[in-house]
């Protein structure tokens, strides 16, 4: 178990957070201008998960909520720092398993994340939004549970997963497609096990 959460520290990495917290934030802005259904925040954070490990997904994660949070005044981003920490060491723990290196185990994280987005933000909706998420198709869901007379944390879940699991989907089979088609000398940085830190 100690091999998942194994991170080599080492200037591969260093390059790559920074610019996984660049990828989360641009997804997110074009989401939340263009009013999309997903968040969109995610896919770099599942990037430095697959790469560096669960280590270095939830910095890229939380890192990103707290520098989109801070420079647009979007104070619903700050709260979810949590939510996106445990997205990147969930999909960092699934890739470490070897669920990232075929079609169907990406498929499996991209559950895996969307279920661990969800447990983790749905109180965080309740306790500081009564309920919803600030996602506008996601809180219409909330306001049809409410007038169905739901209780509101089922309407808050529901919320939930019908922005994140399909987000978690789109987000991870993105990822797949970008890390099986780096070469393998760059992902190979990453590696834990292996001694190369340079490409030339």
């Amino acid at each position: 178990m100690n091999h998942l959460f194994k991170t080599k520290l080492n200037a591969a990495c260093f390059v790559l957070i920074p610019a996984c917290i660049g990828i989360n934030y641009l997804g997110k802005l074009f989401a939340s201008v263009l009013k999309l259904p997903l968040w969109l925040d995610s896919i770099g954070t599942c990037i430095g998960a697959v790469l560096g490990g669960p280590v270095i997904g939830a910095v890229c994660g939380a890192a990103n909520n707290l520098i989109y949070g801070f420079t647009t005044g979007d104070t619903i981003t700050l709260i979810y720092a949590l939510t996106s920490l445990g997205i990147g060491v969930a999909v960092g723990i699934m890739a470490r398993l070897g669920q990232m290196g075929r079609l169907r185990g990406a498929v499996l994280t991209a559950c895996v994340a969307g279920l661990t987005a969800v447990v983790i933000s749905t109180p965080l909706n309740i306790v500081f939004w009564g309920g919803t998420t600030g996602n506008v198709w996601g809180d219409a869901v909330f306001a049809w549970s409410q007038a169905a007379k739901m209780p509101v944390f089922l309407g808050s879940l529901l919320d939930e997963v019908i922005v994140d699991v399909p987000d978690k989907l789109i987000t991870l089979l993105v990822v797949f497609a970008i890390i099986n088609g780096l070469p393998k000398k760059l992902t190979s940085l990453y590696d834990v096990d292996n001694k190369v830190e340079r490409l030339d």
